[in-house]
């Protein structure tokens, strides 16, 4: 099932008087339960594709169609509801809080979703979660504590804590070793097959290629081929 349809989206930045059209025209649905990986040289757009999908950044033109709802034409306080309550964030550094511990991550992820749970099944629905990334073990630990690959296993825990139908991981692997990385998108994938999420990824690394459903390269603000 579509859940994600971008439709002739462009993307135009000024400097001055000299305009800058970093995508032109892109169209690409994104499917439940699917990995899509965008590829391509740096500057291709592809990652300004991905924040625009997001609703982190405005589209010049074109619509961006969340489960068949325009959110080009919505108000930005209608688009941050999305975001809180139907999307999920992994980006290259995991961003974490430095003076909270693993549990009190998700927990403050949990405050600010929207979701209406209590304090008892925060607290239930966190421990589930952490099991899935394999991190139950640590929940008492801070950030210093942990290895770059704990670290990202804590933000995909975040990232899906509050349930999202979307995925957007921007390089998620960028920063790990090979090993690592490995490990980061296999919970990737086993967690969009389990969970049904529509992902959206980021990539320059060719070998994280193989964990994707779909590869869409991108060069100079097009989908290519």
């Amino acid at each position: 099932m579509t859940v994600f349809s971008i439709d002739e989206v462009r993307k135009t930045f000024s400097n001055g008087e000299v305009k800058e059209e970093i995508l032109k025209g892109v169209n690409l649905s994104l499917r439940e339960g699917e990995i899509t990986a965008l590829v391509g040289a740096s500057g291709s757009g592809k990652s300004t594709l991905l924040t625009i999908a997001a609703g982190l950044q405005p589209a010049s033109g074109g619509k961006v169609l969340f489960e068949e709802k325009n959110m080009t034409a919505m108000s930005p306080e209608q688009v941050r509801k999305i975001r809180a309550c139907k999307f999920g964030f992994v980006f290259q550094f995991a961003h974490l809080v430095p003076f909270l511990t693993v549990e009190e991550q998700l927990m403050l992820m949990l405050d600010v979703s929207e979701l209406k749970l209590k304090k008892d099944e925060q607290k239930a629905e966190i421990d589930k979660v952490l099991k899935l990334v394999g991190m139950d073990h640590r929940k008492k630990a801070y950030p210093s504590s942990l290895s770059g690959g704990e670290k990202q296993r804590v933000a995909i825990a975040r990232a899906i804590i509050h349930k999202p139908k979307v995925l957007f991981a921007d390089e998620p692997t960028a920063s790990l070793d090979s090993k690592r990385s490995k490990d980061v998108m296999l919970l990737i994938r086993d967690l969009t097959k389990t969970l049904n999420i529509t992902t959206l990824i980021v990539t320059h690394d060719e070998e994280m290629l193989s964990f994707a459903d779909r590869i869409i390269k991108m060069s100079d603000g097009q989908i290519a081929g």
